[in-house]
């Protein structure tokens, strides 16, 4: 007899699955991608994934306790940044 088959985490979500991790559209993460202001994103093939280490780390910048808060990072807007300002 075969054993069934362990319900196992996703390591990868695709953009659509990743956006609704974060509460974010699709279209807004595809735009982070573009611009370079997102999380860190893996090509395999002709597909894009997230790990979900990735998108929390990224999510984490954002952290702050108050609105005078420095926080440790900045979770920059999808849109052009000047190029000073991109994380390579």
């Amino acid at each position: 007899m075969s054993e069934p088959a362990a319900a196992t985490t996703p390591r990868y979500l695709k953009t659509p699955d990743a956006a609704v991790h974060l509460g974010l559209s699709a279209r807004t993460l595809e735009k982070h991608r573009c611009y370079g202001t997102g999380p860190v994103f893996r090509k395999l093939g002709g597909r894009i994934v997230y790990a979900i280490e990735d998108l929390d780390a990224w999510a984490a910048l954002g952290t702050r306790r108050s609105t005078s808060d420095p926080g440790n990072g900045v979770v920059h807007p999808a849109k052009r940044l000047p190029t000073d300002c991109v994380r390579r």
